[in-house]
């Protein structure tokens, strides 16, 4: 689920996009009127959505956005000429007045993207530290001297006990260094 935060000047007007969103199956994380408040909540999130007015109490848009962690993106509503200002500053923009099939269909798309990069990072491998790959290579060494196996059947081995004990390769291989001793 995607989290979303309201931010607008007008604690009203961010809650009722927050029920619109909601009756729409969205899951709204926080409702704020000024741009702390976003920071502040963000700040507990890895990734999300902000749903934003152009002007909040105590800041515009843009430092809103710079400010956001990485994984956020900003969906701005505003009038058009505002609209205007904010091209090309990665800002997905709606004009008001503010139609709800093209909110609820703007933020689905958003969540997708949101979605699709999770599953990417998901799906990336993991970066071992020099830790790691020292104990991988001490294991491999050590059954490569003491079981005749070449570095590729050691590696396999490895990588077998691994994934039938459900752990990485690296506690595998410490697993393996401890029965040593």
């Amino acid at each position: 689920m995607t989290n979303i935060i309201v931010a607008l000047p007008k604690l009203e007007e961010a809650k009722g996009i927050k029920n619109i969103l909601m009756r729409s199956g969205f899951q709204v994380t926080g409702v704020c009127t000024t741009g702390a408040q976003v920071i502040s909540q963000a700040d507990e999130m890895k990734d999300g959505i902000v749903i934003c007015g152009y002007k909040l109490l105590d800041m515009v848009c843009s430092e809103v956005q710079e400010l956001l962690p990485s994984g956020f993106d900003m969906l701005l509503i505003a009038s058009s000429r505002l609209v205007s200002e904010c091209e090309g500053s990665g800002i997905v923009c709606l004009t008001m007045p503010l139609k709800v099939n093209d909110l609820v269909s703007t933020v689905g798309m958003m969540a997708e993207g949101i979605e699709r990069r999770r599953r990417r990072a998901r799906l990336q491998p993991r970066v071992r530290n020099a830790e790691e790959e020292t104990a991988i290579r001490e294991a491999k060494r050590l059954l490569m001297e003491r079981n005749h196996l070449t570095e590729q059947e050691a590696h396999r081995y490895l990588q077998k006990c691994s994934m039938d004990s459900g752990t990485n390769m690296a506690e595998t291989a410490l697993m393996v260094l401890a029965m040593k001793r």
